[in-house]
């Protein structure tokens, strides 16, 4: 079937002319329709606007005109990429009709790669979570076993790759956003170097950790859709101003001489024994394809979930500020509100407490407030308090301040660790994907899942996802790489070895 090729063995057979791209759209159409009821992976499905594009650039091939790099390749995107014209919600009943008046960045190069458009996939609320339980729009579930949650936040982009529903994906990494849910649904992920890819039109959670990334089925697919959206944007001033290397191209090169650092930390108390296993067994692996490995110290990340917890909330406090209900997003009903006020008025009377009086909202107070009250779910209200408490006066200095020196020890963990070796390996998370539900009521184990991802964010290093192994369960387990700034083509490469080596990232969840 064709929803079985990869993206790169589908664009070999389109350039060939093989097969068409109407065909490869309409076969991951008709497996969303056949699958994505029990899943929830797309929140919305562009069918027509989908086979439309798809024709066009058919026919574009067929005159000889020149095409883009992923022409007639359908791609799917995660929520919180400004799409012109179209709704982007963020998994959010704030941005419920939302249509931007612009392209973000990355979906402005997809679209000059021309790159099929086949739907927007489901997340957690504004990108905060780790189970895809907190979008306002509906609850994704991992295809492995739909009893259980795919990860977070981008959920949605991960069940996608892993149902078959599309070659490729766009999610977001914030603090594991990424990785962890390609660990948990068997597919590989990426987080690039913070600044690779234009963060322009991305909706904002944690300005100086967010990261756009591709999710693929694999190494080789992931370096094809890297190659596109990264490069330096005049709209992101984050940018970085580095060339593109031409990662599909040498993503087959194998790596000579890899150095691999180990973390002692990350084999403690908590780590699943299935998971270490597996992972035990990934670096024999890379031990027989001439890796070395030692040892490697990152004595702060033992608070980096911590300071993550201080920091990214902190940013979202801020963000999110923006949405009050006047310029854009849900606004209250402001007949009912002001219906309400004259009601509160009138029980105390004219000649009432002048202080309870006084403390009486005012209506644009009172419209900002129901607005933001009606429209945020509980998790994004969560961190709006902690970060607004973390930035308030007298705590600043306390918490804030004191985070961001965490994060600055952090980064020189890794610098110091990137001097003895090429590539730090090791678990995405400590346990294959947990129940729907298992976690809903304990934020504080919830945020543990991040525990061996949030670094990578901080110190502004790229990573990688890859599988590696399935508990006995039938879950799938990830094998994490981290490398220093822009290492993109050693971790790609790296992640191709051993893809190639083994054949877990083949590996189909047993849909019916």
């Amino acid at each position: 079937m064709l929803t079985d090729l990869s993206a790169t063995h589908l664009l070999a057979q389109l350039e060939a002319g093989e097969v068409t791209s109407v065909e490869v759209t309409q076969a991951c159409l008709d497996r969303i329709d056949r699958h994505d009821g029990a899943m929830g992976a797309f929140l919305r499905v562009n069918r027509q606007r989908a086979l439309d594009d798809a024709l066009a650039i058919d026919q574009k091939r067929r005159s000889g005109r020149a095409v883009g790099r992923l022409a007639g390749l359908p791609v799917a995107v995660k929520d919180l990429l400004a799409t012109r014209g179209e709704i982007t919600s963020c998994g959010s009943r704030m941005l419920a009709d939302f249509r931007p008046p612009y392209d973000a960045t990355v979906i402005a190069r997809l679209r000059a790669a021309d790159a099929v458009f086949v739907g927007k996939t489901n997340m957690d609320e504004f990108a905060m979570g780790g189970s895809t339980e907190n979008s306002a729009l509906g609850t994704t579930r991992n295809p492995w076993d739909r009893t259980r949650i795919p990860g977070g936040s981008s959920g949605g982009s991960a069940t996608c790759i892993a149902a078959r529903m599309a070659p490729l994906a766009i999610g977001s990494d914030t603090g594991g956003s990424i990785r962890q849910p390609a660990a948990l649904c068997g597919v590989t992920g990426f987080k690039p170097t913070y600044g690779r890819v234009s963060r322009f039109g991305l909706v904002a959670f944690a300005s100086s950790l967010d990261q756009i990334g591709p999710i693929a089925r694999t190494a080789e697919d992931a370096a094809l859709l890297l190659e596109v959206t990264a490069g330096h944007d005049p709209l992101d001033a984050t940018s970085i101003d580095q060339p593109v290397p031409a990662y599909s191209a040498s993503v087959r090169q194998p790596l000579a001489n890899l150095r691999l650092g180990v973390v002692p930390e990350h084999f403690d108390k908590g780590l699943d024994p299935e998971v270490e296993a597996a992972i035990r067994e990934a670096i024999r692996v890379y031990r027989s394809l001439g890796a070395s490995v030692t040892e490697v110290a990152l004595p702060h990340a033992k608070y980096g979930v911590a300071a993550y917890y201080i920091i990214a909330p902190s940013e979202a406090s801020s963000n999110l500020a923006r949405y009050d209900g006047v310029h854009y997003g849900h606004r209250t009903d402001e007949r009912a509100m002001l219906a309400e006020l004259a009601d509160e008025r009138r029980a105390l009377g004219a000649g009432g407490d002048a202080v309870a009086l006084a403390r009486l909202d005012n209506a644009l107070v009172r419209m900002y407030r129901r607005s933001r009250s009606e429209s945020f779910g509980p998790e994004v209200k969560r961190r709006i308090m902690l970060g607004t408490y973390a930035l308030s006066a007298g705590y600043y200095d306390a918490y804030y301040l004191k985070a961001l020196k965490v994060r600055r020890l952090i980064r020189q963990d890794y610098d110091a660790a990137f001097c003895q070796v090429d590539l730090i390996i090791g678990p995405v998370t400590a346990t294959p994907a947990f129940k729907l539900g298992e976690k809903a009521d304990d934020p504080l184990a919830m945020y543990l899942v991040d525990l061996y991802t949030v670094g990578a964010n901080l110190a502004g290093v790229p990573g990688i996802s890859i599988p590696c192994g399935t508990s006995s369960t039938g879950l799938p387990i990830g094998l994490q790489l981290q490398g220093p700034a822009l290492a993109e083509e050693c971790l790609l490469r790296a992640a191709h070895m051993f893809q190639q080596a083994t054949d877990w990232h083949q590996r189909r969840p047993p849909l019916p």
